[in-house]
């Protein structure tokens, strides 16, 4: 007799990850991505005209792109196939159950030629209050529990554009660095992102104050900032890629080029020097 496998559970909680958001009153780090993309749209030859913004924060995404069509994030997104020259993919993509399905989601919506444009925390975001509390539940308790999303890394998140289907796929980051005046400053900061912890694993009653004071404490000896504050790590990852198109350009076969190497840089050829051995 074969026993059904079971499913995986999804690391992302929806729904209450959908009750964070709708209580968010903190974009900082919304204003910050999208003002970056705007001025990277800018740097791009090409008009758009049709373009739609995905992302768990519409209000915020769709008034920053008007005229945009803005879905929500949700597994399957409410994009037509072909119909945009211009996807934005707006501070979402980390809460993705299936990242790699959003992004290929996104590639098929556009025309081609058409430019996808994600931004993510990842990287090293939140790695302080990581580690602290990590610390501090272990001396607490003996253990550890899902308590901060985990973060993909920006060489992980190029390869999925990739796997994506992406022609000239990019993937960079912009760091920044925000200061506190304690860890619970730090959290209650967080849920006012709409970034509180939505893990499915995550513990369902309540932590006990212990746990957190020893966290400030650890907080305020490793990651000091100005005097009397912490610091703390956000990257926002950027993703770019285009729908392929014959207009594109596409590398040179291998053997193909017309001209040296050294005449490019103006250098004279050194042959190498026979060996023992070699035959011409």
């Amino acid at each position: 007799m074969t026993l059904p496998s079971a499913t995986p559970p999804h690391l992302t909680d929806r729904p209450t990850l959908v009750r964070h958001r709708a209580r968010a009153s903190a974009f900082f780090l919304h204003d910050l991505a999208i003002a970056e993309i705007q001025e990277r749209l800018t740097e791009v030859n090409k008009v758009f005209t049709a373009p739609a913004v995905v992302s768990g924060f519409a209000k915020i995404w769709g008034a920053a792109f008007p005229g945009a069509r803005v879905v929500a994030d949700d597994d399957l997104l409410a994009l037509e196939p072909g119909a945009h020259d211009l996807v934005i993919h707006g501070q979402s993509l980390h809460w993705a159950a299936d990242p790699v399905g959003q992004l290929v989601q996104c590639r098929r919506a556009l025309a081609p030629d058409g430019l996808m444009i994600a931004v993510m925390f990842g990287g090293q975001t939140l790695t302080e209050l990581r580690a602290v509390l990590a610390e501090a539940e272990t001396a607490e308790t003996g253990g550890l529990s899902p308590r901060v999303l985990p973060m993909a890394e920006v060489r992980d998140l190029g390869g999925l554009l990739q796997r994506a289907g992406f022609a000239l796929p990019v993937a960079d980051v912009l760091s920044q660095r925000a200061s506190y005046r304690d860890a619970l400053a730090l959290m209650h900061d967080l849920r006012a992102m709409g970034e509180g912890n939505a893990l499915t694993a995550r513990l369902r009653h309540p932590t006990g104050r212990g746990l957190f004071q020893r966290a400030d404490r650890l907080y305020q000896q490793h990651f000091p900032a100005d005097p009397g504050r912490i610091r703390a790590t956000f990257d926002l990852i950027f993703l770019t890629g285009w729908a392929p198109a014959d207009s594109q350009p596409k590398p040179l076969r291998p053997g193909s080029a017309v001209q040296r190497l050294a005449d490019a840089l103006g250098a004279a050829e050194q042959p190498l020097p026979d060996r023992p051995g070699r035959s011409g």
